[in-house]
């Protein structure tokens, strides 16, 4: 028996704690230790096979804490990550900024210049943010800042995600160091071509992660691709969560602006400002400013597009994957006495009675408030209508607008809800009745008959994903086209190894990034050649406001009668729009 058992038992155990290991980021040190102490155990108990059970649990517990200390080895350091993305990189050389010098670094290739963890702001907790303090000597700024303050995750739950959007299991015992979060983090960065260049059009990018999460140092969106492409690129941090959309009463009487729970949107505000102010310093001409977004970083652009503050801080906007120029925006946006609620609840939560006594809250604690705070709202400061009133009053800030969506937006989303009920088509039915009314399913189960019928599964995924994100994008094609500016849209329908069309997934070819990707296994030279096309499109929007260039003049504007689509997968050119009656019913949903 015990030739079959403890074989057993020793490979199910040694299996997992290699695959724990992998998922949690362990070092190729944590494998080799883990090796060392699975065939110490093996040879051990082995030895120990006829002898008294005391031997065998002392052995066993020797096992245990071995493992217990290659676990707690293998979750990564937290560190600060470089700029440069190779050791010991070249300083460049001494400029200055309004508040003070800084010394960047070069890139490897040495065609880049690059200037990180720039403060543009300062701001205390839930107040609007000023302009930074002025510093003595020459300011380091070759590694990116913290990130503002949000939930740490897992790095097994970020792994087992990787798995799921690969579909297989690829091991890497290459650890990576992960980057601290602060309070402290309105800082930006700045890519721009290693030349003397002057009046160089400026790209300033938001990132997403629902307003609760994300990074400004995120390989997907690495400026040096697009700075080589005479463009000065500049990524942004901004207050999240509960420290950036909080709202409370209190905090709209003590403010001068009499504003509350939009301190993100506002700290995206002062950023462009900051850039306005600076950026000629950098090459960049304040005059020719493009800002772009995707996921909630979208859905910023669609507000800053509308928010009074914001008007003459930019000329053009990118909207990738979110929007809320919608009569009844889907997410991200929230009423004001909605929003006030929640700050309410948030108060009692924390057993507070004043804004004071929250202030004083540690922010590790505040951070893990059960309630999400992902969502803008109308403070009469920063939005003073809603997105989808300010274009219909024909209000809105850009000259030209491109944007965009990928085809499954939302099977990353839904697929984990119903993990363990896949939707069929015997509960497709129930399921949108808990997001549309009994009339808008039925009309939509009409529509979706053939498609139910043989996939209801994908069917579901389908229709989600165009309430949640490609309609979403329709309206605001549609608003803005209505105010007389040149609207370019996109389909991204790239299927690969990794994201593919799922949220997210167009980022790292628009920005010429997938050469870069650790999980450049997942592409091949069809997604690089498509990386070339998306990163002339969007660069050449960024110049000019026009995406085609040179032999590159296959995207036509974007009007609601012929409604259609520039196709970004195997195929580059447009398309028509197959969601027309789908939006139809939407439209009739919102009274629109």
């Amino acid at each position: 028996m015990f030739w079959i058992l403890f074989p057993v038992t020793f490979l199910i155990i040694g299996a997992l704690l290699v695959f724990y290991l992998d998922l949690a980021n362990g070092a190729l040190i944590c494998l080799i230790l883990e090796i060392i102490s699975l065939v110490v155990l093996f040879i051990g108990r082995v030895l120990l096979r006829g002898s008294l059970l005391r031997k065998r649990l002392i052995l066993w517990l020797l096992f245990i804490v071995a493992n217990v200390f290659i676990i707690l080895m293998a979750h990564p350091k937290i560190a600060p990550k470089s700029a440069a993305y190779y050791d010991n990189p070249i300083k460049t050389e001494v400029m200055s900024v309004t508040e003070g010098k800084i010394e960047g670094v070069v890139s490897k290739d040495n065609n880049v210049r690059i200037y990180a963890g720039i403060p543009y702001a300062k701001a205390e907790r839930w107040k609007e943010p000023v302009s930074p303090d002025s510093w003595e000597g020459v300011r380091d700024c070759n590694y990116f800042a913290k990130r503002s303050y949000q939930k740490i995750g897992s790095e097994v739950m970020s792994s087992l995600v990787d798995m799921y959007a690969e579909g297989a299991w690829h091991p890497d015992f290459s650890s990576k160091e992960i980057e601290d979060v602060s309070e402290d983090s309105l800082y930006l960065n700045v890519w721009r071509p290693n030349n003397s260049d002057k009046n160089l059009p400026v790209l300033v990018f938001i990132h997403g992660g629902s307003l609760t999460s994300g990074s400004s140092s995120f390989e997907d969106y690495n400026g040096e691709e697009m700075a080589k492409k005479g463009i000065v690129m500049v990524t942004i941090t901004y207050r999240l969560g509960v420290f950036g959309y909080f709202a409370h009463k209190d905090l709209v009487t003590e403010s001068k602006n009499n504003t509350t729970g939009n301190y993100g949107l506002l700290d995206q505000i002062e950023a462009l400002r900051w850039v306005n102010n600076n950026i000629e310093y950098f090459g960049g001409n304040k005059n020719n400013i493009t800002i772009a977004g995707e996921s909630a970083g979208s859905s910023s652009i669609s507000a800053l597009c509308t928010s009074p503050l914001a008007k003459g801080l930019f000329k053009r906007a990118i909207g990738e994957s979110s929007s809320l120029v919608v009569k009844k925006p889907p997410h991200t946006f929230r009423s004001l006495d909605s929003a006030l609620k929640m700050g309410d609840n948030i108060m009692k939560e924390f057993n507070c009675s004043s804004i004071e006594e929250l202030r004083h809250v540690p922010a590790e604690k505040l951070v893990n408030t059960k309630y999400t705070n992902s969502e803008m709202t109308i403070d009469g400061y920063a939005l003073t209508k809603s997105p989808y009133e300010v274009y219909e009053a024909k209000e809105n800030n850009e000259e030209a607008l491109l944007n965009g969506y990928n085809v499954k937006e939302a099977d990353a989303f839904v697929i984990p809800q119903y993990l363990f009920s896949p939707t069929n088509k015997n509960n497709i039915e129930e399921r949108l009745n808990t997001v549309f009314n009994t009339e808008t399913t039925k009309k939509i189960l009409d529509l979706y008959k053939n498609e139910i019928e043989n996939d209801a599964f994908t069917a579901f995924n389908e229709i989600i994903s165009v309430w949640w994100f490609i309609y979403p994008h329709d309206s605001w094609s549609r608003m803005a086209y209505s105010t007389g500016i040149p609207v370019y849209r996109y389909q991204f329908t790239k299927e690969n190894g990794y994201y593919g069309t799922y949220h997210s997934g167009e980022m790292i070819y628009a920005y010429g990034n997938v050469k870069k990707s650790k999980y450049d296994y997942r592409y091949n030279e069809s997604d690089i050649k498509l990386s070339e096309v998306m990163l002339d499109y969007w660069s050449s929007f960024v110049k000019t406001g026009n995406p085609n260039s040179g032999s590159n003049n296959k995207w036509e504007l974007w009007n609601p009668t012929d409604n259609k689509v520039l196709e970004l997968g195997n195929n580059v050119g447009m398309i028509n729009d197959k969601y027309l009656e789908l939006y139809k019913i939407f439209d009739n949903y919102l009274g629109v």
